[in-house]
This record gives structure tokens, sequence and C-alpha cells, in this order.
């Protein structure tokens, strides 16, 4: 699928989803090369805020891990993003919550650790 495309695609998805803060993607070339971004651009009016929600980023890592077959190490990085979301307690603005991005990035390391 043309690149063109697969912006579209994405964030018509990003829609359904909650937004482009929690957006993944990946390119995947026919010859194995790959690059795995978030959706979202860099969001100059938050920049230096702590305001920004790193969970697509964290689960383009996600994607990353298992293209490179890491499933393990994938698994426990997305569980803990989900963790962390459905529990609700430690939420960034666009999600509802009040936290900075480093409360809720730690508590997602906090969970991957556990």
């Amino acid at each position: 699928m043309p690149n063109l495309y697969g912006d579209i695609l994405s964030d018509l998805c990003a829609g359904l989803i909650g937004g482009l803060g929690l957006t993944p993607s990946g390119n995947i070339g026919e010859n194995g090369a790959a690059i795995f971004e978030a959706v979202h651009g860099t969001a100059p009016d938050i920049a230096g805020q702590d305001k920004a929600n790193p969970t697509a980023l964290l689960l383009s890592a996600v994607m990353m891990l298992r293209h490179l077959q890491m499933f393990d190490k994938a698994e426990r990085i997305e569980r803990a993003c989900f963790d962390t979301i459905k529990d609700g307690k430690t939420l960034t603005g666009d999600l509802g919550g009040k936290s900075k991005c480093s409360e809720y990035t730690g508590e997602i390391c906090k969970r991957i650790k556990n």
C-alpha cells in the first residue's frame, strides 16, 4: 500500500481508538527494512510542558520488538501500557487524566519492572 494511503488509513483509525496519542505505526519494506514511529507529529504547542502522551511511541516500540522477534519484551511493555490506561489513575490530559507525561511514563515503567 502506498504511504499516502497508509497515512490516511492510520489517521482514520486513530479517531476510532481515542486519538493520535495512542496510534503506533510501522513501515516495513519488501527487503525487511523497517521503521517504527508514532503517527502523531511533534506537537510544538506542548513542547517542554511535560504534557505529551507517550503511548503511541511506546506501542511503536512494541511493534519494532515484535518485528525483531523479541516477543516477551514486547508483551511486557504493551501489557504495562494497557494496564496503566485501564487502571485510569495515572493518565495524561488527552486521556482524561491530570498526570504529567513523566508521571504516566513512570507508572508504565513501574509495571514493566514488577
